[in-house]
């Protein structure tokens, strides 16, 4: 495939909320118990549409409520961001995908993350030793890499991992072609910086207004959108502390907040 024939890439956000969700249970602030369909927020996922191939990143605890919500049926590659609950725990649900292809799904995911789930989903990862288990194998990776088609095709894209900080875990953010989804990030190391280069559009967590250990917050990641340059920057993993409508009012020209849902299409 071609520059000139390279399909534009579609970016859907399952989910745009913090470990907890929103709303959160037990509590009836205003964010929990709003109207905006734009403050209930399950756990963080995206998929990635490129002509023909469907790709995921990251597999939360909502996964198959994402899925029946958006009637996704395809998936070809599942990239994982870090081993986190929140992230990881939708796995299982990856068995429905083999249903009509039989075929292996690869997840993809940087050395020390493909080690934590090795150890903790030995059952998936090791010896296949529960029936049924999701049919899944994990590739290390730490630079760019390339998903193929699981279907038949020929189709292909090349991703590339980008380098982050969540406290001081390193995790993994992945940019394919002019788009970049980043979660949980509170640092970006001035290489990943360079590397972010050229985005047009930048998938970025801001978690609430109020300082976090291990999370940015909507003023750094303000600061850290204007840095990398996008010309479009959606904020995501947010808390119930988030109001959408009067916080998005807030943002800069450029920055926007996300929500479950949002499409974005990105030229290639």
């Amino acid at each position: 495939m071609t520059d000139t024939e390279a399909p534009p890439l579609k970016a859907t956000l399952l989910g745009t909320g913090t470990s907890t969700g929103v709303p959160v249970p037990t509590c009836s602030c205003e964010v929990c118990t709003s109207s905006d369909v734009r403050d209930n927020r399950l756990r963080c996922s995206c998929l990635i549409e490129v002509g023909n191939l469907s790709i995921l990143i990251d597999a939360g605890p909502d996964l198959r409520r994402q899925c029946l919500k958006l009637g996704i049926r395809r998936l070809d590659a599942l990239l994982i961001t870090h081993e986190h609950f929140d992230h990881v725990a939708g796995l299982d649900d990856l068995r429905a995908f083999h249903l009509d292809e039989r075929t292996t799904i690869p997840v993809f995911a940087n050395a020390r993350t493909a080690n934590v789930l090795r150890r903790r989903h030995d059952y998936i990862f090791v010896d296949g030793s529960y029936p049924g288990v999701s049919n899944l194998r994990l590739v290390d990776v730490d630079d760019t890499f390339q998903v193929k088609s699981r279907y038949g095709t020929n189709e292909s894209v090349d991703v590339r991992c980008i380098d982050l900080f969540h406290g001081n875990l390193p995790i993994t953010g992945f940019r394919i072609g002019d788009f970049a989804y980043l979660t949980d990030a509170s640092g970006i190391p001035d290489y990943s910086i360079e590397r972010l280069g050229g985005v047009d559009t930048l998938i970025l967590s801001a978690l609430r207004h109020e300082p976090h250990p291990t999370h940015f917050t909507f003023s750094e990641a303000i600061d850290a959108a204007r840095l990398i340059g996008a010309r479009k920057t959606y904020f995501i993993h947010m808390t119930h502390t988030i109001l959408h409508a009067r916080d998005n009012r807030s943002l800069p020209d450029g920055i926007e907040l996300g929500y479950d849902g949002l499409v974005v299409e990105v030229p290639r």
